[in-house]
């Protein structure tokens, strides 16, 4: 039974018998992790507040070989968020993030490159709060491109002619785009200069300096985050900010 020590953030905890909690990590080296924590719910448990949702932990845990779940033997805190995790709309953004790695990470498939791209969301937002939609518009744009689903806007797919930047173009069904002249029908949905400047800009530049661009653009990164749940909804068959937003309002 392999011991296995790697940094972590706790993406979610649920109760598991009567003293101990199932806990969902995404680790640095490992990917997603699912362990059982025993004795988590006692008074007195070795694990105390190490436990809090989106914390950064060392994670320590033994594994058996061909299950899933493993043994977390210790967790040593690195970072808290809990009092940023004490404002709903931080929660609820961050809740959306975990259920996102969870639908799109197979357990223990690492990614250091994703795992290094939610640590700098979670640290700017931990330092800001006023930027969580552009900080939930960054992580959906680089999960789906680091995930292969994310189409090429900078060319027209049909005659592959690159896009200028003040150029507007059509979006069809498949979210490809098309520029005026191969636009075959009035039916498609416009994609602004602006939008696809925001689109361009997540792939060039941090969290926080994303946050600075659009600060004055809600509007476009609000639209252009609608059109991306729409892509991750296809991916993995149901639309989890609706999930969410439901379970939160419940």
């Amino acid at each position: 039974m392999p011991l296995h020590e790697t940094e972590s953030l706790v993406l979610k905890s649920y109760n598991l018998a009567e003293a101990d909690r199932i806990v969902v990590f995404f680790s640095r080296e490992q990917g997603i992790v699912r362990g059982v924590a025993k004795g988590a719910k006692r008074l007195k448990s070795k694990f105390g507040s190490t436990l809090e949702l989106f914390s950064t932990v060392n994670l320590t845990y033994f594994q058996k070989e061909e299950r899933e779940l493993v043994t977390i033997q210790q967790v040593e805190m690195v970072r808290s968020c809990f009092s940023s995790a004490s404002d709903p709309e931080f929660l609820h953004t961050f809740s959306y993030i975990a259920d996102l790695l969870m639908a799109f990470v197979p357990p223990h498939d690492p990614s250091e490159t994703l795992y290094r791209m939610t640590r700098a969301c979670l640290d700017a937002a931990s330092e800001s709060t006023d930027g969580l939609a552009a900080i939930r518009l960054y992580f959906e744009l680089w999960l789906l491109r680091l995930g292969g689903y994310l189409p090429d806007w900078s060319r027209c797919d049909e005659c592959e002619r690159q896009l200028t930047n003040n150029e507007p173009a059509s979006m069809r069904a498949d979210f490809h785009l098309v520029c005026d002249n191969c636009r075959r029908t009035r039916r498609l949905s416009s994609v602004s200069p602006l939008q696809l400047e925001v689109f361009h800009s997540v792939q060039k530049v941090s969290p926080p300096k994303f946050i600075e661009l659009t600060n004055t653009r809600t509007e476009t990164v609000i639209e252009l985050s609608a059109i991306l749940r729409r892509i991750i909804t296809q991916v993995v068959g149901r639309d989890l900010m609706n999930e969410r937003t439901l379970a939160v309002n419940s």
